[in-house]
């Protein structure tokens, strides 16, 4: 009992600790000052067990296929090789400038298998500057870059060069950026782009609410975001008789204010977030759901 009595004296220290360093700031949080060494440790060593746990699972197809290759040289050129650099090559200013800093990939086949790389090309990670494709990029298209990362260790800055030339007339359409050279881009398909974890139809809708960002200016039901005000709440919307003030409030007419709002009201402040219209039809189904 003792023993008992002590543990929780010990715990109610530290959150007390933990609450002292919180709300008296004592935490630098600027990207200027580096992690401490044991936040560090903490935060990398919970990233590599989480996502080995995650991605046991997964099975990786073949990567050695020549196309392949060039396909995920585009898509690393266009959307990676900012943050992480390239054999010879460094990253670009905002990769530079993250923190924690992302690494370079040249060694990613030393620490990651295939299936782990995919999942956090797929899924990201919370708390560095790591996004999710996996509302952009095809299937395909993930496993091209995965192919193409666990190439990166056997290439000389000269063959990194030869890839990228190589690649070069090719672009990595993303699925709310088209291709704008038709027939000169690797291919997405948003009915390939399932979640590895099988997911329903509403925590579909909440990723696409939560990655096309407009829990960034709103509050949305079932969506963990800031403390916003930017744009109205979106909770119960189903009762509201009108949208954006002048149309019926049906999935339809939701899924076209989602999509070009200022089609429809151009006074209006909300951008347009290139939402394809799998992903609004998603989202105003959701959100018109009565709670």
């Amino acid at each position: 009992m003792k023993a008992t009595l002590t543990l929780l004296g010990t715990l109610l220290l530290m959150l007390a600790g933990a609450a002292v360093v919180v709300r008296l700031g004592l935490y630098d949080i600027s990207a200027t000052s580096s992690h401490t060494g044991s936040v560090y440790a903490l935060l990398e060593t919970t990233m590599i067990h989480s996502v080995r746990a995650r991605a046991a699972t997964i099975e990786a197809p073949p990567l050695q296929d020549p196309a392949l290759l060039t396909q995920g040289a585009a898509c690393y050129r266009e959307h990676c090789v900012q943050c992480h650099g390239g054999p010879g090559v460094a990253q670009g200013d905002v990769g530079k400038s993250l923190q924690p800093l992302p690494g370079p990939l040249v060694d990613a086949a030393r620490r990651w298998r295939p299936r782990e790389i995919y999942w956090i090309t797929r899924h990201g990670i919370k708390m560095s500057g790591m996004p999710a494709w996996e509302l952009r990029l095809s299937d395909g298209q993930l496993w091209a870059v995965v192919g193409f990362v666990d190439r990166l260790a056997l290439l000389s800055p000269q063959g990194y060069a030869g890839a990228m030339a190589q690649a070069q007339a090719q672009r990595c359409a993303t699925a709310s950026a088209p291709c704008p050279v038709p027939g000169n881009c690797t291919p997405t398909d948003t009915a390939d782009q399932q979640p590895v974890q099988a997911r329903s139809r509403d925590e579909q809708a909440r990723l696409a609410l939560a990655q096309y960002a407009c829990v960034a200016c709103h509050r949305i039901p079932g969506v963990v975001g800031p403390d916003t005000h930017v744009g109205p709440p979106l909770h119960e919307l189903s009762r509201r008789r009108l949208l954006a003030g002048r149309l019926a409030g049906t999935p339809d007419n939701l899924a076209r204010w989602i999509r070009a709002p200022q089609q429809i009201d151009p006074a209006t402040a909300m951008p347009n977030m290139g939402v394809t219209e799998p992903h609004a039809r998603l989202m105003a189904d959701y959100l018109l759901k009565p709670r």
